[in-house]
């Protein structure tokens, strides 16, 4: 059935309500705890314990391994708004999870032999909750990550990752390393446990927000990576549109934790003015009017992207690279418009509601600063976005993968 626009309230499938059922338990805790780890910086570990525990942290893996089998983007945009609207950090470091399962699983039944095998694996203990994996993107300004052979057919990677969120209780991470093949650079990504040689997970985020989001540094120095643990990429440099798809896949979901921040903000300014006698001015009254008016908008937009996303995605096409933009495009429309939507009505929300909002203690203030950091998620930034979009509508031929695009400038340096 298809979802109405506008409709981010409720899940889609089986799956997606027993996810739905789970976070109802543990949302109020969620809460509770937000400010406290906002205000020190600290990870709630106590909840990603409970996570574990209950099956909340293997959401986005198969059932047949072990998880709760959540498929539908939709499913997994709602828990990351209703766990946003509660604590945008703790939904940040959720997402990296999810964004895992999701992937991984397409890796499970559509990859390669070895893929397959070593995604089995890892799916196998995020099911059960003994594996919470983080994706190490981001290069460090200060280096490039690289893999070189090793013995017996392994390698060695060093390097150091910056932007980890979850990092403090993650067991693994796939770092996304370049090697040499042929004098070619070219992208891979290994997995690393967090206790092999080599491997240092540093304290070094002092964001303006999402403070609670455990988004460290990761420091490789020379560690042993085995043949069977690392999932081969394309080479740097090289136009292949046909990544978007995955992409897509693993972000876009993220827009569900903007929305719910819209929301708790909205809700916030409201409740304010319910509790204050007399009726409020004109001009607050045209606040409110425009800020439910934004939410909705910005859940229309969620909405109408995620259902393209999954239309899309199943399709039979004859040209992987179209696909990939065909799922890319309406995402990072979405996401444009989601992103000033959400800020421009959190801002109309501690304006209506006054200096009491503008205290660092006050939840506003905390969504003001947590809001602000979807500019900055790949894929993409702002300014990647307007390149891709503007691109797309004037159909430049570029590079879109902006993982490829990055490798390459190093290497040509």
């Amino acid at each position: 059935m298809p979802v109405p626009a506008g409709d981010l309230h409720t899940p889609i499938s089986p799956q997606g309500q027993a996810l739905h059922d789970l976070l109802t338990e543990q949302l109020p805790a969620i809460e509770a705890g937000a400010a406290g780890h906002d205000r020190d910086q600290s990870f709630p570990a106590d909840v990603f314990a409970r996570f574990a525990e209950s099956g909340v942290l293997g959401a986005t893996v198969p059932a047949e391994l072990g998880g709760l089998g959540v498929e539908r983007l939709h499913d997994v945009a709602l828990a990351l708004l209703r766990i946003g609207a509660a604590d945008a950090s703790t939904a940040l470091a959720l997402h990296v999870q999810y964004s895992r399962g999701l992937t991984l699983t397409y890796e499970w039944r559509h990859g390669t032999p070895a893929a397959k095998a070593l995604a089995e694996r890892v799916l196998r203990g995020m099911g059960s909750g003994a594996i919470a994996v983080c994706g190490a993107v981001k290069d460090h300004h200060t280096t490039v990550t690289r893999m070189t052979p090793g013995e017996d057919g392994g390698w060695h990677l060093t390097g150091r990752k910056t932007l980890v969120s979850m990092a403090p209780v993650a067991t693994h991470f796939f770092v996304y390393a370049q090697y040499e093949q042929d004098g070619r650079p070219m992208l891979a990504a290994p997995l690393v446990s967090r206790d092999a040689p080599g491997l240092t997970v540093l304290d070094t985020w002092e964001g303006m927000g999402m403070r609670a989001s455990g988004t460290s540094d990761i420091v490789l120095d020379d560690c042993p990576v085995a043949a069977d643990d690392i999932l081969l990429r394309n080479p740097a440099g090289t136009a292949g549109d046909a990544a978007l798809a995955g992409q897509t896949v693993s972000s876009i979901t993220l827009l569900g934790l903007y929305v719910g921040l819209a929301q708790a903000a909205r809700d916030l300014a409201v409740a304010t003015f319910t509790r204050r006698r007399g009726t409020p001015s004109a001009a607050t009254r045209t606040m409110l009017a425009e800020i439910d008016a934004r939410l909705y908008a910005a859940r229309s937009c969620a909405v109408a992207a995620l259902a393209n996303t999954e239309q899309v995605a199943s399709e039979i096409v004859d040209d992987p690279a179209e696909r990939g933009r065909r799922m890319m495009t309406p995402f990072q429309s979405a996401k444009l418009m989601i992103n000033r939507l959400t800020l421009e009505l959190v801002n109309d929300c501690v304006t209506a509601v006054g200096g009491a909002a503008y205290s660092d203690s006050h939840p506003l203030a905390r969504i003001y600063r947590d809001v602000r950091a979807g500019w900055f998620m790949q894929p993409y930034t702002y300014s990647d976005g307007v390149d891709y979009l503007s691109g797309q509508a004037l159909r430049l031929p570029q590079d879109n993968d902006y993982m490829t695009i990055r490798a390459a400038r190093p290497s040509a340096a």
